[in-house]
């Protein structure tokens, strides 16, 4: 094995141990690289309680690049490299593979030596382990996503909210426009909700509506179909890509699926069971179409299907 040379530091510095003890007793691990050969010249022994390694075992850059996680490996060395050979200072995140199969996070800071010619001679730095604040900036990022996902998802039914529906169908309608493929919409309400409401309370009408919302989920199942309660007792989905026939069939199902849960509504007119009217609309949209018409259409032919009698379907295009 190659012995490790003294230290990254000034021969005046390195003579000084009472410099040295300290340097090697902090939790920073200092290592040198000779450019030139891609050989350490040093490595503090922080590294062996850290990642498992001995001192010895770091000969070359090839050393602390076959350490790296394969999926920062590239990415981190080819940033080095490029820094380095542009005698620029500079920090690398990574995950470091220890000596007993697990992997820590390390930020490496490196410091470009440069010879009177400005040529890059050497690299110091030290290593940091950053795995405790990784762990807190991966939970912070997590808990982001959940406050973004609640934002955008009913409190109650746990679907998505009017604004999220906002947001798919602006989506949706633009790629339309570009496409010039169909997209459908049906908005749906559930029949004589007041009613179910004043009848049974209100606790158990927020159950029923969760019921509906489960129950909807399963109609539409293609990835980009979305549902979404629109407010109150109505839900809407957003279907891209579909046709006017493809979207009856979603509605049937919806309609089937409801059916299929029998919940006991007294108080309708309908039925002894809980019933929905839905409303079912397709367009391919033009530049100058907007897509809040398209929505005041599909609401006219809910209206109409629950002017029709209830439970029911009403459809139309453009």
């Amino acid at each position: 094995m190659t012995s490790q040379p003294s230290s990254p530091l000034p021969s005046s510095v390195e003579q000084n141990p009472d410099y040295k003890t300290l340097l090697e007793s902090t939790r920073a691990i200092p290592w040198k690289i000779d450019w030139a050969t891609m050989q350490f010249a040093y490595i503090g022994p922080q590294i062996e309680p850290l990642l498992g390694w001995t001192t010895e075992s770091w000969i070359s850059a090839q050393d602390w690049a076959a350490r790296i996680h394969e999926e920062d490996r590239e990415r981190v060395v080819n940033f080095c490299i490029g820094q380095s050979k542009q005698g620029v200072d500079h920090e690398a995140d990574y995950r470091a593979l220890t000596a007993d199969g697990r992997y820590v996070w390390i930020r490496d800071v490196v410091h470009v030596l440069r010879n009177a010619a400005g040529e890059t001679e050497a690299l110091i730095g030290f290593m940091f382990d950053i795995s405790e604040r990784k762990k807190t900036e991966e939970a912070l990022v997590a808990l982001q996503r959940r406050l973004e996902e609640y934002s955008f998802k009913d409190g109650l039914t746990g679907v998505a909210n009017r604004r999220m529906f906002d947001t798919v169908l602006a989506r949706e309608w633009s790629q339309a426009q570009r496409s010039q493929q169909p997209l459908s919409l049906i908005l749906l309400d559930i029949d004589f909700f007041k009613q179910y409401n004043d009848h049974y309370g209100h606790v158990q009408g927020d159950e029923c509506l969760k019921q509906v919302a489960t129950a909807l989920t399963g109609a539409a199942v293609r990835p980009r179909d979305f549902l979404a309660r629109f407010g109150g007792e109505e839900f809407v989905f957003v279907l891209p890509e579909t046709d006017k026939a493809g979207a009856r069939r979603i509605a049937e199902r919806c309609r089937a699926v409801i059916q299929q849960q029998q919940i006991v509504h007294a108080r309708s007119t309908v039925g002894p069971f809980l019933t929905i009217s839905l409303g079912v609309g397709t367009v391919v949209p033009a530049q100058a179409d907007r897509a809040v018409d398209f929505v005041a259409r599909v609401d006219q032919w809910l209206y109409r299907a629950k002017q029709g009698g209830r439970d029911r379907i009403a459809s139309g295009e453009g």
